[in-house]
């Protein structure tokens, strides 16, 4: 007969405690002092630093059901939008394993591919756009990609590059190019991240924000910048009900522009932003961010950190 609780009839298997258990027993510490007792055999749970950074790590090693689209935005040149794409796609790459793409969306002279390593061919996006019928097609593999993209041997991610070289009216992007780009990216990765160009008016770039998931907005503590990106963010609220979602649970990632600002030029630029976005973090100064080619290895512990830390924000609206 079931057995009863209270009034409620319950069955014998819903009465009866599982033999299975789910705890997960924390591991211990690895980084400083408590580390350091670690390994001479002296067990001790991590510091709180050290907590919050592996749950970052987790964040960002998540694979969620379907692609998910990251678009980096700013209306002015030299704001971070292409430093944040590379190095967001390093992050979420280097934890949550193959599947990423970054994808340089723009008319005039995207320096994406400039910024990261090339592959065994010069090819661009302006190469991969006739061939997307055929990589849409039952009979494409994801091999067939190798060559249109550029894969990143250290951060293992692979890149879709522009033809800086080409006047903007050679390699024009029509909304419907993007719909076939994006459907063929979609197919083959599980992440995709939008480097985009200064022109919000090109149907381009607005087309972009019609495939974005996750917004995010790139600046540096310089007042041009920081301006740029709050007007954008206050230009998609009023443009439809979806830009003025993603304008609310944006990410904006504020990149210290030099070396000898104090801190706190940091803070106030991020202050500025709380009220507009879900996320704000902060990047220090980085000489590895500044020229040539762009890997997450190469810089500072401190700024490998505060890169998860933003992914991890990223992550969160994905």
């Amino acid at each position: 007969m079931p057995v009863t609780d209270g009034d409620t009839p319950r069955s014998r298997r819903e009465a009866r405690e599982s033999f299975l258990t789910h705890q997960q027993d924390e591991e211990p510490a690895t980084r400083g002092f408590r580390g350091m007792l670690t390994r001479i055999g002296i067990r001790v749970g991590p510091s709180e630093a050290e907590r919050a950074e592996r749950a970052d790590e987790r964040a960002v090693s998540q694979h969620w059901p379907g692609p998910r689209t990251i678009s980096m935005v700013n209306g002015k040149g030299g704001a971070g939008k292409t430093p944040s794409t590379v190095l967001l796609a390093a992050v979420f790459a280097q934890f949550g394993g193959a599947g990423v793409v970054t994808w340089d969306n723009n008319q005039t002279r995207g320096t994406l591919g400039w910024r990261t390593e090339q592959g065994p061919h010069e090819s661009t996006l302006l190469d991969l756009l006739p061939q997307t019928d055929r990589l849409l097609g039952p009979s494409a593999q994801a091999a067939d990609l190798a060559r249109y993209v550029h894969h990143q041997t250290r951060d293992r991610f692979d890149v879709l590059r522009s033809k800086p070289i080409a006047m903007a009216n050679e390699q024009r992007i029509e909304p419907q190019d993007v719909d076939a780009i994006h459907s063929v990216l979609s197919k083959y990765y599980r992440m995709i991240l939008i480097d985009s160009g200064n022109d919000e008016s090109d149907p381009m770039w607005q087309r972009m924000i019609d495939l974005t998931d996750q917004l995010v907005v790139a600046t540096t503590t310089r007042d041009d910048h920081a301006e740029a990106g709050a007007l954008l963010l206050e230009a998609l609220s009023m443009r439809d009900g979806r830009s003025a979602y993603l304008a609310q649970q944006a990410v904006v990632v504020v990149s210290q522009a030099d070396q000898k600002e104090p801190a706190s030029e940091l803070e106030k630029v991020a202050d500025g932003y709380r009220s507009l976005a879900r996320a704000v973090v902060t990047i220090p100064f980085d000489p590895a961010m500044v020229d040539g080619h762009l890997r997450y290895g190469a810089l500072r512990p401190e700024t490998r950190r505060a890169w998860l830390a933003a992914a991890a924000a990223v992550a969160g609206g994905l």
